[in-house]
């Protein structure tokens, strides 16, 4: 059986190259991606090189940034610049293969197994696709190669900056073997302090272990271990899914459909937090109807401003629905129960979710109590909307209650929405 060549390939900061790519004059300066202070969301979301060499974090506060880098040059999001350059990289990679899985919008799995008599070797790919991002879009991309997903992830992972890390059947145990088990995919802090205290520290270590051990320190019939024991040996049978140009994405199977935000000010009345909760019912209604799906169940999660402890809560429908107002009412009816909506309770920020889903094509049995004629209307109507703000933006058609919040009336939250990848295991 032919061995599969499997690359793994990831965009170098990629928020903070794409806007210095933008900006030609803040190239080669510290430069990040940050949220707004005054809308308490100024945390670090990237970093170009330079701001991570003045010692610059992720998820840092943007005051400390600026202390430990004083001349940093800050920058707002711009999500749809991030996609369209997400596009345009996956577009040269299908150029080599049809084989495209995304792994978010700055990293993909690429199999160019049948595509070697083509273009020469796995690592003369690797070296052609980094070399046409660089030249055709102006951002540098680490590649790790290798005869598995797993590997092939690990390798870009590890690569500094710029260049290809082939990890191969000959050499895996002198470069993946002797790194930190955490450096391993689906090993989280959680199960690295797990492996820790039983003096499994190293990748090598994971793919040393025995059965007893697995079901010893990860219960049942061991699964999650010896499925680390397998990726660390490099034994990963995954398949790299069908890349479908005209989607630009896979088709995953989508579980749950949800939004959240920190509130610009602390919500401290019912009515405070009721625009929010339709702000975020409408994004959430809206992408399901795309996704031409229903729901049986909300979900909403809050934050308290107090000690930002938070909490979530769910509920099932009679009847699946995807109506903007069942969504609404039922998020605000969960809130409603879990705690009073006032100064002393006052809310920092909540999520609003929609999982039990089932295709729209479905046939749904009528509640026997309810007006089955004016939910399908409702539904038209809402479609018809749909086809509207897909024409003229999202904001074309307002909701009375989304007004009455000054501080919230202009956010478009489901332009603004970021769908972060997948997870590995799925």
């Amino acid at each position: 059986m032919r061995r599969r060549a499997i690359l793994h390939i990831d965009m170098n900061a990629f928020y903070a190259s794409v806007e210095q790519h933008k900006d030609p004059s803040i190239r080669n300066k510290p430069v990040v991606v940050a949220g707004d202070p005054k809308k308490r969301n100024g945390i670090i979301l990237a970093k170009s090189r330079e701001a991570k060499a003045a010692g610059v974090k992720t998820a840092q506060a943007l005051w400390e940034a600026k202390q430990a880098c004083p001349n940093l040059i800050v920058v707002p999001p711009d999500y749809a610049a991030y996609k369209k350059y997400s596009r345009l990289a996956r577009s040269i990679y299908y150029e080599y293969t049809d084989q495209v899985e995304p792994f978010g919008l700055d990293e993909a799995w690429i199999d160019v197994t049948g595509s070697l008599n083509l273009f020469g070797s796995q690592e003369a790919i690797a070296r052609e696709i980094s070399e046409r991002v660089k030249s055709e879009l102006g951002l540098t991309v680490s590649i790790g190669s290798s005869w598995n997903k797993v590997f092939a992830k690990l390798g870009s992972d590890i690569d500094p900056g710029d260049g290809v890390v082939p990890i191969t059947p000959d050499n895996y145990r002198e470069v993946a073997w002797p790194l930190p088990a955490k450096d391993l995919i689906c090993v989280g802090a959680a199960t690295a302090r797990k492996l820790h205290s039983s003096g499994v520290d190293t990748i090598g270590d994971v793919a040393h272990i025995s059965d007893a051990f697995c079901k010893n320190r990860f219960g049942g019939t061991g699964k999650v271990g010896r499925m680390l024991r397998a990726f660390a040996r490099g034994e990963d049978p995954s398949p790299v899914k069908m890349f479908d140009p005209n989607k630009a994405d896979v088709d995953y199977a989508v579980k749950g459909i949800g939004n959240g935000l920190t509130a610009p000010h602390d919500l401290e009345s019912e009515e405070d937090v009721r625009a929010l909760v339709w702000l975020l019912s409408e994004s959430v209604a809206q992408r399901m109807r795309e996704s031409c799906f229903r729901c049986r169940t909300v979900a909403v999660g809050a934050r308290l401003a107090s000690d930002l402890s938070g909490y979530t809560r769910q509920h099932t429908l009679r009847t699946p629905t995807c109506i903007t107002k069942d969504i609404a009412d039922s998020a605000m009816g969960l809130l409603r129960n879990a705690q009073p909506l006032n100064k002393e309770n006052a809310l920092r920020a909540i999520h609003v979710r929609a999982t039990n889903l089932v295709p729209m094509a479905q046939p749904v049995q009528d509640d026997l109590f309810g007006d089955g004629a004016s939910v399908a209307k409702m539904e038209r109507l809402e479609l018809a909307i749909d086809g509207l703000r897909r024409r003229f933006g999202n904001k074309c058609v307002y909701r009375m209650v989304e007004l009455t919040d000054e501080t919230m009336a202009h956010l478009d939250i489901k332009r603004d929405n970021t769908v972060h990848p997948v997870g590995f295991l799925r």
